[in-house]
This record gives C-alpha cells, structure tokens and sequence, in this order.
C-alpha cells in the first residue's frame, strides 16, 4: 500500500490502482492493512467487524473523494451530491484517542470507545474538507505524470517540482523508458 500523498484522504484514493486494473481494499483484511499504515487506527487496536459493508463505505468514500479532488486540480465544478456525501460523513464524530500503558509500561495510543465505521470515515471526509478548503494545500495538489498514472499527491518537495507520485514507481518507469529511448534512438543512429 501506498502512504506518500500527503493526505489521508489522498492515500485513500492511492487504494485505486486502475493502471494495474487492481482493488486495493478488495476486503475487510486489506482494509484492516491500509486503517492502521494510514495511521487512523493504532497498530494493535482490535478491529473485530470490519466487514463487505466498511469496505463498500470506504469505496464509495474513495469515490466521492476522487470526484472532488479531481474536479479541484483540473478546475471543473465539484459533483453535489459527492460534496454532500463527504459534508455528511466529516459531520459524523472521529474516534477518539486515549493514552494507555502497555505491557511493558509505555505509553501507547488507543482509540476510546470502540471502532465504529462511521467515525472512521468521518475522519478521512474531515482530511478531504480540510484540503479542499485550505489554499496552500489545493495549491500544493498534483497529478502524477507518469504515463497510465492517476494517483495524486501534494507536491511539498524544495521548488515543488516533483513530478511522479513515487520516484520509485512512476519516476523509475519514467527514467527507464527515457534510457530505452535514448539506446535505441544511437542504435539508429
């Protein structure tokens, strides 16, 4: 899984990988893995029902948050009733954080009062309605160059010129084909 947009919400749309015509939540298992690499749920929460109904409400999140992100960057007008959908989710409580002691005595995050599938996507709309309403960061927004690549990112890097949404994915395809390009083109030659 993918954790270098930026952006919760952003991460969340990484999930989609039409390039490789491949789900990345296909399940609650796979959901479980990006909650916790997403930082949303603390590494040793229990997360007891994360079942077919999270992972279509975090799909239809995911939709709804690449039809809004995407209608930003390239200027068109924002879908309503996506707009709705993620107003109403963010309106919903987050989970709250607690401080507990672990076996060995430290101090350790917890989420207080159970998991509940609508606090956690309450959380990710809240992120989505803290980018789309902030313009530093709708300034920062970018969508990778690479070729087949949706995936969008911001761009925080010195000068912000960053171009790929992974240097090792997207922008190593990139350099690669630019060398095979060049080999060929003083084979020619």
């Amino acid at each position: 899984m993918w954790f270098d947009s930026g952006r919760v919400c952003l991460d969340l749309l990484a999930t989609s990988a039409p390039r490789r015509d491949a789900e990345g939540i296909r399940d609650g298992d796979e959901l479980r893995l990006w909650l916790v690499g997403a930082g949303l749920v603390p590494d040793r929460t229990p997360l007891g029902r994360v079942g077919p109904d999270w992972v279509g409400a975090f799909r239809q999140l995911r939709a709804d948050v690449g039809s809004l992100v995407r209608a930003e960057l390239y200027g068109a007008a924002p879908d309503e009733e996506a707009l709705a959908r993620v107003n109403a989710a963010a309106a919903g409580p987050p989970p709250g954080l607690c401080a507990v002691r672990d076996q060995d005595g430290h101090l350790v995050r917890e989420l207080c009062g159970g998991v509940e599938c609508a606090g956690l996507l309450a959380a990710v709309a809240r992120d989505t309605v803290e980018l789309l309403t902030d313009p530093g960061d709708r300034a920062l927004l970018r969508a990778c160059e690479g070729e087949g690549c949706d995936r969008v990112y911001l761009d925080t890097s010195r000068g912000h010129r960053r171009r790929w949404c992974s240097s090792e994915l997207c922008g190593n395809r990139e350099r690669v084909a630019r060398h095979r390009r060049r080999v060929l083109a003083a084979g020619s030659a």
